[in-house]
């Protein structure tokens, strides 16, 4: 049989306005007006067919009907609000899992998860690190970060960073014999490939340097992998900042121009929308965020007799 209950705003507005024996603090508390909480309570009286107030003056006052009623109501709101207590209690421990690129897991992620663990003991997060498009629902992911341009159906998507693209090489590449003072030197150096959508031949037209041959040099189907080669010293590579800015930071690295062009997509954090405050993913999410507005990528290195300068891309 099914269960005959009164809608469920008319309920609440009765209970606060009960315990308040106000309409104007019940009002308050519900954030609505209180047109909207008078309207509630008549509706409820309508439905039950009794009077649960008497409207005094200057008062408000519960009829006989209305105090029988009241402990019921508040009771039962009392073991849903209980209920979720706990079921968030549950949800802000245990596993996590987290998909994203195994690029942007190995560079950016994966050195910065001690300090979430150290935040939030309490959750393990498993790190799901796929090339590939993940089906969050089936793959049973909680959380993603998505590079792209935060068009995929079926989630929520919020945009995380932005980055840039520009080149990167080892420390000694700038010491050598062809020094790199402009974009035109880079005729004298190997150029590293990957499948970025912003490539060498995009970044040099952009610069002005479209002589340099773009076609040559060796490729890679992993960002992580050029970028790898960078820093043994095989020659420049064209980077995303993210994926670079630990070896900047740490020396490993260096941005032999100042040119730099914005990336053609940005980094997402994306959930399924019935998913997107759980307290486990609200506190990725808010740490990922943190941790974004950290320290600034550094600049390019100083090297003498420096002629480049920004890339005017209107």
């Amino acid at each position: 049989m099914a269960r005959r209950l009164p809608p469920l705003n008319a309920l609440r507005a009765f209970e606060a306005a009960a315990r308040h024996l106000s309409f104007t603090r019940a009002a308050a508390e519900l954030n609505v007006t209180q047109a909207a909480i008078s309207h509630q309570v008549k509706t409820l009286e309508e439905r039950l067919g009794v009077v649960l107030f008497r409207r005094l003056n200057r008062a408000l006052r519960l009829t006989d009907a209305g105090q029988a009623y009241l402990p019921t109501v508040r009771d039962a709101f009392d073991a849903i609000a209980a209920a979720t207590d706990r079921l968030y209690a549950d949800d802000s421990a245990g596993r996590l899992t987290v998909s994203t690129l195994h690029s942007f897991a190995a560079a950016w992620l994966l050195p910065r998860l001690p300090r979430f663990r150290a935040l939030h003991p309490d959750i393990d997060v498993l790190l799901d690190a796929e090339d590939k498009l993940v089906d969050l629902a089936h793959a049973g992911v909680d959380v993603a970060i998505r590079y792209g341009q935060g068009d995929w159906p079926g989630v929520r998507a919020e945009l995380w960073m932005t980055e840039e693209i520009f080149p990167v090489c080892s420390p000694s590449l700038l010491e050598g014999a062809a020094p790199m003072r402009v974009p035109a030197d880079l005729n004298r150096h190997t150029l590293l490939h990957d499948d970025m959508r912003v490539n060498w031949g995009v970044w040099l037209r952009a610069t002005g340097a479209g002589d340099v041959d773009a076609t040559t040099g060796p490729g890679f189907t992993d960002s992580r992998l050029v970028v790898q080669a960078a820093i043994a010293g095989h020659g420049v590579a064209l980077a995303r900042s993210h994926l670079v800015a630990d070896d900047i930071v740490a020396g490993r690295l260096v941005r032999p121009f100042d040119d730099g062009l914005p990336a053609g997509y940005a980094y997402y954090i994306v959930a399924e929308p019935g998913s997107w405050e759980r307290p486990k993913v609200k506190a990725f999410r808010d740490w990922l965020k943190a941790e974004a507005a950290g320290a600034p990528l550094p600049g390019p290195a100083a090297t003498p007799d420096r002629l480049s300068g920004p890339i005017k891309t209107t």
